[in-house]
């Protein structure tokens, strides 16, 4: 199965650096860098590219692209987590392994963080990286008819606001434009689902209070950069990710969610890793997820990428 490569790219690259390996890594390694070597030469990576200014500050996203695509290509948009404080995409790139070679392309996405500016200038940017997607959409070769979003903890968060967000709620008027920000699905990775629930009493975490900062209207922002604000019909299927022991951001914020979709229609399906944390996830666990990733996207009419490993060759 090509996911159990991928999570041994890392451990056998490192097995490289010891003097006499012994055969079977040798091989192992040899299919490893044969593997990348093959999807170096499949994709162009275009970094640093702008995509809005503000705070007089260049927010930037990093471009994935498919070479020699017979067609426009799914589009993965990939927002890091760090509690809306820290964290950036240079510092997650590994996570975009299974999507390259699926054959996606992929845009990495940098936004304010707390120290540039507080909430929701992050969810107002992540709205703006898509509107630049969708507007890019043709020169690029992409398909914005199969843009999904994802993220893991604050970026889980924003990637389902980035989903869910209408445009009556005013969020993306740092970027205006004719185009309708709309996704084809959202995979959260144990993003938060109600910030005011993280302000105050049992659920209060320091990361919450420090990206609300002092504001007198903090719980009103907090309401409306809430997933949970936004649930009503007619929203992409959404899949949620989440251990239940999770003691940085609440199971229950996905249970929540979950069960709020479910209750207006809305194609929810909720994945949970018993015993688990934030992330963090062994090897079982990881598998089984992007297992439970290949089927909803097969649900949905997503599973057909342009797998990098036929682009030029043979699978």
């Amino acid at each position: 199965m090509r996911m159990f490569r991928l999570l041994a790219v890392v451990g056998v690259l490192a097995i490289s650096t010891l003097l006499g390996a012994p055969r079977h890594v040798q091989a192992q390694l040899d299919e490893t860098a044969a593997w990348a070597s093959h999807l170096s030469n499949t994709y162009r990576v275009l970094p640093n590219v702008t995509y809005h200014i503000a705070n007089n500050r260049e927010n930037k996203i990093d471009l994935y692209l498919p070479r020699d695509a017979d067609g426009p290509t799914p589009v993965l948009m990939y927002i890091h987590g760090g509690g809306w404080r820290a964290g950036s995409k240079e510092g997650n790139i590994l996570r975009l392994l299974p999507w390259l070679e699926k054959g996606w392309a992929v845009v990495n996405v940098q936004y304010r963080l707390a120290n540039v500016s507080l909430a929701p200038a992050a969810v107002e940017d992540c709205l703006c990286a898509l509107r630049w997607v969708i507007r890019n959409a043709e020169d690029y070769n992409i398909d914005q008819s199969r843009i999904v979003v994802t993220g893991n903890s604050a970026g889980g968060h924003l990637a389902l606001t980035t989903g869910m967000i209408p445009a009556s709620a005013g969020l993306d008027r740092e970027c205006p434009g004719p185009e309708d920000l709309s996704v084809a699905a959202v995979i959260n990775w144990y993003g938060i689902t109600d910030v005011g629930d993280l302000l105050h009493g049992p659920n209060m975490k320091t990361y919450a209070v420090t990206w609300m900062g002092s504001m007198t209207d903090r719980f009103e922002i907090a309401e409306r950069v809430s997933p949970l604000t936004y649930v009503r019909a007619g929203l992409p299927p959404i899949l949620t990710i989440h251990g239940d022991a999770d003691p940085v951001v609440p199971h229950q914020h996905a249970t929540r969610l979950h069960g709020a979709l479910a209750g207006v229609g809305v194609s929810s399906e909720l994945h949970v890793v018993p015993g688990g944390g934030h992330g963090g996830f062994n090897r079982d666990e990881t598998v089984s997820i992007f297992e439970t990733i290949d089927r909803f996207l097969e649900k949905h009419g997503l599973g057909t990428g342009i797998s990098a490993t036929t682009n030029g060759g043979g699978q």
